[in-house]
C-alpha cells in the first residue's frame, strides 16, 4: 500500500470502552396497593364433655410356661344437663374508602436519530409500570353450639406371643348409664353492612 493510498483511507473513532456496555436496562415501577379486610367473628357455645376410660392389658411374650390375665372392669353413670341459651351475635358496620391516586411517572422516550446506531449500548430496554390495585374483603360470622358428648371406653388385652403352654385371658366389662339433656336455644346473628368506594 503506497502512501497515497493510506491516505486516502479514513475511519471512525469508536466510544471509549469504558462507557460502552451491552445491555442497558431502565425499569420504574410504581405501585399502589390498598388492601382493607375487615373480619368480625362471634362464637358461643355451651358444652358438657365426660370421657371415662379404663384399660388393661397383660402379655407373655417369649415366655414359656407363664400365664398372662387382664381384666377390666367399668361402671360409669353420666348424667349431662344444660339448660340455656348460646347467642352468637356479630354486628359489622365497614366504611372502606380506597381512592388511591395513579402515580405519574411516566418518563418520555427519547427520539433516536441515525447517528445513535452506532453509539452507547447495543441494546436499551426501558419499562414503565404503574399498578393501582384496591382490594376490600369485610368478613362476618357467627358460631352458635350447644353439645353434650360422652365416650366411656372399656378395653382389656392379654397375648401370648412365641410362648409355650401359656394361656392368656381378658376379661373386659362394661356398665354406662348416660342421659344428656339440653335445654336451651343456640342462635347465631350476623349482619354486615360494608360500603366500598374503589376508585382506581
Amino acid at each position: 500500500m503506497s502512501a497515497d493510498e493510506l491516505a486516502a483511507e479514513g475511519a471512525t473513532a469508536l466510544p471509549d470502552k469504558e462507557v460502552m456496555s451491552l445491555l442497558d436496562l431502565n425499569a420504574n415501577l410504581d405501585l399502589a396497593l390498598d388492601v382493607a379486610a375487615p373480619i368480625d367473628l362471634a362464637v358461643a357455645a355451651n358444652a358438657n364433655i365426660a370421657a371415662p376410660i379404663n384399660a388393661s392389658v397383660g402379655a407373655n411374650v417369649l415366655s414359656v410356661g407363664s400365664t398372662a390375665g387382664a381384666q377390666a372392669l367399668q361402671g360409669a353413670e353420666i348424667s349431662q344437663g344444660i339448660t340455656g341459651d348460646a347467642a352468637a351475635t356479630s354486628d359489622q358496620t365497614s366504611g372502606i374508602d380506597q381512592g388511591a391516586e395513579p402515580a405519574d411517572t411516566a418518563i418520555p422516550a427519547p427520539v433516536p436519530t441515525p447517528s445513535d446506531a452506532l453509539d452507547g449500548d447495543l441494546l436499551n430496554v426501558n419499562v414503565d409500570l404503574n399498578g393501582d390495585l384496591d382490594i376490600a374483603a369485610p368478613i362476618n360470622g357467627a358460631i352458635a353450639a350447644n353439645a353434650n358428648a360422652a365416650a366411656p371406653i372399656n378395653a382389656a388385652v392379654s397375648a401370648n406371643i412365641g410362648s409355650i403352654d401359656s394361656s392368656a385371658g381378658a376379661v373386659s366389662q362394661q356398665a354406662a348409664v348416660i342421659n344428656q339433656d339440653i335445654t336451651g336455644d343456640a342462635t347465631a346473628d350476623a349482619t354486615q353492612d360494608s360500603t366500598i368506594d374503589q376508585q382506581s
